[in-house]
C-alpha cells in the first residue's frame, strides 16, 4: 500500500480520489505539507471512533482521510483499539488527540463511563506516538458545531423569528453513556468551555417527578441529571417505574426502552421516555439561560435521532420554554437534533489543528519580538 491510500471501514481507497465536497459542492482544498496525516479518536463509555486526519480549508474544516467505529468492549484497552486501527493504514501517523469522556487529573482520564483507564503518557509509550494529547469528548463536539449542516439536523422546537444574531453562544448537550455538555463562544478563535453540567442535581418538579425521584435514591442524596439523562439511566427509569406497579421489565436495553415507548407498547416504557424528554428539555433550558445561547442548543447522539418524533410530541419543548420571566428570549432559542457520527474526531482535530496554529503564532511572536 503506497502512502496515497488509507483504510476506511476495512478498505482500501486511493486518497487522491476522495471526495472532498463541501455541501454548497464546492471542491475542497487541502492544504499541503501544513501537517502531517495524524489520529483522531472519540472515546465514550461504549465505542471508540478512530480517524485518520488532515487539515482542510477553514471553512470546510479538517479532513477524515479513514474512520472506524469499535466496541470499546471487545478491545482490552485504548493502545489496541488504536493499534487495530493503525494496522490498515499504509505508515503509522506520530501523533494522537484523544476526545473521552470524563477529565484528565494527574495524567489519568477520571470517568466511570470507561470500560478502563486512559493514561496518556502510558498510551504514547505502547503505540510509540510523539505526542497523546487529551481533550473532553463534548468539548470536541463542540469545536464542530462549525460544520453542522443545519439542513440534516432537525429542529425539535418551533423557535420565534428573532433578530437575535445567530453566531451567539452555543451549547451542546448529549446523553449517551453518560450526560455530556460543552459551550462554544463566538471569536476569532472561538472559545469551548467543557462541562460536568450532567453531574447538577436532578429538579424533579412536585407531583409526579418527585414520586419517581423518590423511587430512584434514598432521602436526602445527591441524583444528578445524568442519572436519568443517559442509556443506563433510561433503563434505571423504566426499571424503576416496574417496580413501582410489580411488572417485571420486558425491555432489557435503553434501544428497547425507546422501542417500546415509540410503539406503545408498553405504558411503563412510555412514561419512561415521556418522564426522559421532559428532564432533557428543563436541563436544556437551564443551560441556554446560563451560557444565553442565541446561537442554539444542539442535542448529540444517534439515540436522540431516533426519538425525534416521540420529542417533538413530548413536554420537551414546554419544559424548556417554561422559565418564568426568560420565556420570551428561551421562544428565540433553536432546539436541534444532530448526529453524533464522525463529529467528536472532527472536533478534536479542529482543537489540535487550532492549538497548533496558537503554538506557532506564539513562535513567531517571539521570535520578531528577540530580533
Amino acid at each position: 500500500m503506497n502512502g496515497r491510500a488509507a483504510a476506511i471501514g476495512g478498505g482500501v481507497v486511493d486518497v487522491r480520489e476522495l471526495p472532498w465536497v463541501r455541501s454548497s459542492g464546492t471542491p475542497d482544498v487541502i492544504a499541503p505539507n501544513t501537517c502531517p496525516p495524524f489520529l483522531a479518536a472519540d472515546v465514550g463509555g461504549t465505542h471508540a471512533r478512530m480517524a485518520l486526519m488532515t487539515p482542510g480549508t477553514r471553512a470546510s474544516g479538517p479532513v477524515v482521510l479513514a474512520y472506524k467505529v469499535y466496541r470499546c468492549a471487545d478491545y482490552a484497552d485504548m493502545a489496541a483499539i488504536a493499534r487495530a486501527f493503525c494496522a490498515e493504514l499504509p505508515e503509522a501517523p506520530r501523533q494522537l488527540v484523544l476526545a473521552c469522556t470524563g477529565c484528565a487529573l494527574n495524567g489519568v482520564v477520571i470517568n466511570e463511563s470507561l470500560p478502563w483507564p486512559i493514561v496518556p503518557a502510558a498510551l504514547a509509550s505502547a503505540l510509540q506516538l510523539d505526542d497523546v494529547l487529551v481533550l473532553n469528548d463534548f468539548e470536541a463536539l463542540a469545536h464542530a458545531t462549525a460544520y453542522i449542516d443545519i439542513a440534516r439536523s432537525p429542529l425539535v422546537n418551533t423557535p420565534a423569528h428573532s433578530d437575535i444574531q445567530v453566531a451567539g453562544p452555543m451549547v451542546i448537550v448529549g446523553p449517551g453513556t453518560g450526560l455530556g455538555a460543552a459551550v462554544r463562544l463566538p471569536g476569532t478563535p472561538p472559545t469551548v468551555l467543557a462541562s460536568e453540567a450532567g453531574q447538577i442535581q436532578l429538579a424533579a418538579r412536585v407531583g409526579r417527578e418527585l414520586e419517581v425521584l423518590s423511587l430512584l435514591a434514598a432521602p436526602d442524596t445527591h441524583v444528578s441529571y445524568e442519572h436519568v439523562l443517559s442509556g443506563p439511566g433510561l433503563l434505571r427509569l423504566y426499571r424503576a417505574l416496574c417496580a413501582e406497579v410489580g411488572q417485571a421489565p420486558t425491555c432489557a436495553e435503553p434501544a428497547d426502552v425507546s422501542a417500546a415507548a415509540i410503539d406503545g407498547s408498553d405504558a411503563r416504557a412510555v412514561e419512561t421516555l415521556q418522564l426522559f424528554c421532559g428532564w432533557l428539555g428543563s436541563f436544556a433550558g437551564d443551560l441556554a439561560m446560563l451560557y444565553q445561547a442565541t446561537g442554539g442548543i444542539w442535542l448529540a447522539g444517534g439515540f436522540l435521532s431516533r426519538i425525534v418524533a416521540f420529542m417533538r410530541h413530548s413536554s420537551f419543548a414546554e419544559r424548556f420554554l417554561d422559565k418564568g420571566v426568560m420565556r420570551p428570549f428561551m421562544e428565540k432559542v433553536p432546539v436541534r437534533v444532530v448526529d453524533h457520527g464522525q463529529l467528536g474526531v472532527i472536533g478534536a482535530a479542529s482543537w489540535f489543528l487550532d492549538r497548533q496554529a496558537r503554538a506557532k503564532g506564539d513562535r513567531a511572536t517571539g521570535d520578531r519580538e528577540f530580533r
